[in-house]
């Protein structure tokens, strides 16, 4: 696109950091028609927390929804998954297993990330890992989850940002 970078929250054009990405050759067909409808790339670990507090926890579900919806429309091109809606998850198939759900589905949707940003030529900005030791672990020093959340949104934006910039 020969427009120059101009959204303040998505991550820049860059050739080193955590988004470089390596350019496919031209007329590799890797580069194709960005989509008509850009996908959000302005979520924030802050806004996520104080907009979850102020409404209730209803902006924090329609977060992780819209953020799972993103990663479907990005990832299940490639990798053939599709991730459970979130809302089913947490209302109906978290309390029928006991909570397992949860754990299983939050390791599935960073793995999926992880996945899709390394197959876009993209540093892994996170991993199943990531989400056990973070959030899991990091739930006993009280900061873990922050951290967890931070690395998410920050790896979905950029995921988001490269489809927005070169399309599937």
């Amino acid at each position: 696109m020969s427009s120059p970078y101009t959204d303040p929250h998505s991550p820049p054009p860059s050739s080193s950091g955590p988004f470089a990405y390596s350019a496919p050759a031209a007329n590799s067909g890797q580069y194709q028609r960005p989509p008509t409808l850009p996908l959000r790339t302005d979520r924030s670990l802050v806004k996520y927390v104080l907009l979850s507090i102020v409404t209730l926890g209803i902006y924090g579900l329609w977060m992780m929804t819209e953020t799972t919806n993103t990663v479907n429309t990005i990832a299940s091109r490639y990798d053939g998954r599709h991730s459970t809606h979130y809302l089913l998850m947490v209302f109906l198939l978290g309390w029928i297993t006991c909570g397992i759900a949860w754990f299983v589905w939050f390791h599935h949707i960073t793995s999926r990330v992880g996945d899709e940003l390394q197959r876009r030529g993209y540093a892994r900005l996170i991993s199943a890992s990531d989400y056990w030791l973070w959030d899991i672990l990091g739930s006993l020093i009280v900061v873990g989850p922050f951290i967890f959340f931070y690395k998410f949104f920050k790896a979905v934006n950029a995921l988001a940002w490269d489809y927005n910039e070169r399309g599937l």
